[in-house]
């Protein structure tokens, strides 16, 4: 009896569930390379690339120019270390000539921060799109994956909900998934991770700002000062950077990098606590009274509160003044020792009282997720589920604001997709 022969039937589909930067990246590296490999990208909601549109004021800051791997893991309070090689294969430099050859050019600004030429976060939103549909990547939205089950044979069953289960069915059998889904700071989303046999570090915000109902500087909302020192009194936790007094706190880069080195302290604080500002991070009390001493005496007949020193806003100059109870005509040379010295100590340490945070609710980071010991980073494959890859922050990897999360989300997005489309298998059936 004459055997039939085997033909090669259509491989097995990859699914990507989550359409944002790490999702839509690690879709169209599979599929570029491994164009006969079907690839589906599953959105739950209608909104594609949310974060990316509203990131940097709507600007987008897609990267951080840094020069090499090991300069660039400095800016991850978790999972830089970790990263490193991964940064080596797919670092900034190959993010910038990625979007180069899509026709997006980037830019530097004076802090490091890297934005489209256009200044305009929906030049890398149309990229992006662009690039998976030329790739042949499947876009469904408002899809949904409400179950992954792990075949001992190899690849999943995954049970489909949403616009698109009318075409794809009920059950979909593919060959790879890969979870781009994002953070959440409630620990639940992740059961289903859990259900997988993997673990979670449990996630608690990042990146936030601090609330201050009692500030002193509660008339000053929209001031900010280039460079300031924030630090959490008896903790080991200090930034320096921009500081942005606010309507609710302070804010700014230095309050959010912060708040991201000690995402888990502050959560274990219940964030309340005391932020000690130095507006003047260039001087310490050795030498910010002798300067005032000097300056005392050179100065004496000018008013105190009308005189701003060391570059700092009129108005925050005059609120310390008047706190230190300095009032607005007292000229250096009347000032009485103790409000002098109280003058000194706010500059050098103004006490905020803090109580809780803020965080934009389409713009948080989460620090928690998948661990990276379960995860072979040089794939992003888990080490627990063949078949099963991570990227972007649904892994334990957070860094601070200046373009590094998206960088991390471009690194495992792209290592992700490149080694599926490798290891995907092509089955064959009898003809």
């Amino acid at each position: 009896m004459p055997t039939l022969p085997l033909v090669a039937a259509p491989p097995l589909p990859v699914v990507v569930l989550g359409g944002g930067a790490a999702g839509f990246f690690g879709a169209i590296a599979c599929a570029e390379a491994n164009p006969r490999q079907p690839v589906f990208l599953l959105e739950k909601s209608l909104k594609l690339l949310g974060k990316v549109r509203i990131s940097g004021g709507g600007r987008c800051n897609v990267t951080h120019a840094c020069e090499s791997a090991a300069q660039l893991v400095q800016h991850y309070p978790r999972g830089g270390r970790q990263l490193k090689e991964a940064f080596r294969q797919f670092g900034v430099a190959d993010t910038v000539a990625w979007f180069a050859k899509r026709g997006v050019g980037l830019k530097t600004e004076a802090d490091g921060r890297m934005f489209p030429t256009t200044d305009s976060s929906e030049t890398i939103a149309r990229a992006l799109e662009d690039a998976a549909r030329r790739a042949g990547v499947w876009v469904l939205t408002r899809t949904a994956a409400e179950e992954i089950t792990a075949l001992p044979d190899g690849g999943f069953t995954l049970k489909i909900s949403g616009e698109s289960s009318a075409a794809l069915g009920s059950e979909l059998r593919v060959a790879r998934v890969l979870v781009a889904t994002g953070g959440s700071p409630k620990s639940g989303s992740y059961d289903w991770l859990r259900a997988l046999g993997h673990t979670i570090a449990e996630p608690v915000p990042s990146l936030f700002t601090f609330n201050v109902p009692a500030s002193p500087l509660r008339e000053l909302p929209g001031v900010s000062v280039p460079h300031a020192r924030v630090v959490l009194a008896g903790e080991k936790l200090q930034y320096e950077g921009p500081l942005l007094v606010t309507h609710w706190g302070v804010s700014g880069p230095a309050v959010l990098k912060l708040s991201a080195w000690g995402a888990r302290r502050l959560h274990e604080l219940g964030y309340h606590g005391t932020a000690l500002i130095n507006w003047v991070p260039t001087h310490t009390d050795e030498t910010l009274r002798p300067w005032a001493q000097t300056f005392r005496l050179d100065n004496g007949k000018k008013q105190v509160a009308a005189h701003p020193q060391f570059g700092l806003p009129t108005r925050l100059w005059r609120t310390l003044a008047t706190e230190a109870g300095i009032g607005p005509e007292l000229r250096w040379n009347e000032v009485p020792a103790k409000a002098q010295s109280r003058l000194l100590e706010l500059l050098l340490r103004t006490p905020l009282q803090v109580q809780g945070k803020t965080t934009h609710k389409d713009e948080f980071v989460t620090c928690g997720g998948i661990p990276l010991s379960e995860v072979n980073l040089a794939t992003m494959e888990s080490r627990r589920v063949p078949g099963l890859y991570f990227a972007g922050e649904v892994l334990d990897i957070d860094g601070i604001t200046g373009g590094f999360n998206f960088q991390a989300a471009w690194t495992t997005g792209f290592l992700a997709g490149r080694a599926m489309a490798v290891a995907v298998p092509i089955p064959l059936l009898a003809g």
